[in-house]
């Protein structure tokens, strides 16, 4: 959270960064006490967090379903300094901050092969030729499995299709981020107006930037299921986008077995959230060839050591149990 509440001036770029909280719906008294949890686990490293009850979640969102909603809201995790970012400002910030300090940004050149001389990575092949270098990064999102396998690396995540969506420009009605605890349905509302919303991924493998009609159904149904009042505003766009998916929902920020190539990958529904955190802990772990601490058990070798971490809910699990 410091890392964002800074950013705009290290990269001096508008990123419409816009703290204004957001509350995660719980739904059952099992939820609530994993939801309580989590709450002390935030405030335990520093981070505010309030349970809330259903009276005080009824003040705040008078306009969620509390009376016919299959799934009644119980209260709400509550968590005021989180918020939302405009996600283009911020590429387009990072790419200026790089800019600023000497970083060359070569736009609409693909990678097509990675060149390894005795086991060690020397550089990259492109469109427009021959890139060396002493270090390679991976950093390529649901692309990551494709760019490995230049390197011959067999990678345990696979890419699957996420859908957002956007209404018409509506008056000021959503202050908050919202989550729905029954599902995996968020909503929030833009500058201009517009509902930002989404849900689950496509239950499928595809590079395909682009959804299917069954999951925009079940998105609709969970929004209108819990905010009655969806029903009556009309969808603008909707956009999809490929991202890993690892086997126990976290990423992955490590060195491979191949020398001098580094990976950064698996961050499931959460990567956009973790931007300026996955950066620090990448550049920490390239610079010094060995993993930050906070990015310490998020090796590749996990799944094979039988380390998995223990943080459901950033992958395709369902949240209520």
């Amino acid at each position: 959270m410091k890392l964002w509440e800074g950013l705009e001036q290290d990269f001096n770029y508008n990123a419409m960064i816009s703290q204004r909280g957001i509350v995660n719906l719980f739904h059952s008294d099992g939820q609530r006490d994993e939801y309580a949890r989590r709450g002390n686990g935030m405030r335990i490293h520093g981070v505010d967090a309030e349970l809330l009850d259903r009276d005080e979640v009824r003040r705040m969102m008078p306009y969620l379903n509390f009376d016919h909603a299959r799934f009644p809201i119980l209260g709400g995790l509550y968590q005021k300094r989180a918020g939302t970012a405009r996600h283009d400002a911020v590429a387009w910030g990072y790419a200026r901050g790089a800019d600023m300090r000497g970083v060359d940004l070569i736009q609409h050149c693909e990678v097509t092969g990675i060149r390894r001389e005795n086991g060690v990575v020397t550089g990259v092949e492109t469109t427009k030729g021959f890139i060396g270098c002493n270090k390679l990064a991976l950093a390529a999102a649901g692309h990551t499995t494709t760019v490995g396998r230049m390197a011959d690396l067999q990678l345990p995540i696979e890419t699957h299709v996420l859908q957002a969506f956007v209404s018409e420009g509506l008056k000021p009605a959503i202050d908050h981020v919202i989550t729905y605890g029954a599902g995996h349905f968020y909503i929030s509302q833009s500058d201009k107006g517009g509902l930002v919303f989404g849900a689950d991924i496509d239950y499928y493998s595809s590079y395909a930037q682009r959804g299917n009609l069954a999951t925009v159904e079940h998105t609709i149904e969970e929004g209108v299921g819990l905010i009655p009042g969806l029903s009556r505003a009309k969808v603008l766009r909707a956009w999809g986008g490929v991202m890993d998916m690892s086997m126990d929902g976290s990423p992955i920020i490590d060195r491979t077995s191949i020398d001098n190539l580094y990976l950064n990958c698996g961050w499931c529904y959460g990567g956009f959230k973790a931007t300026p955190a996955s950066g620090f802990c990448f550049a920490h772990l390239i610079a010094k060839n060995e993993s930050h601490h906070v990015s310490r058990f998020m090796r590749l070798d996990r799944f094979e050591r039988g380390h998995m971490i223990d943080e459901g809910g950033k992958g395709p699990q369902p949240n209520l149990h």
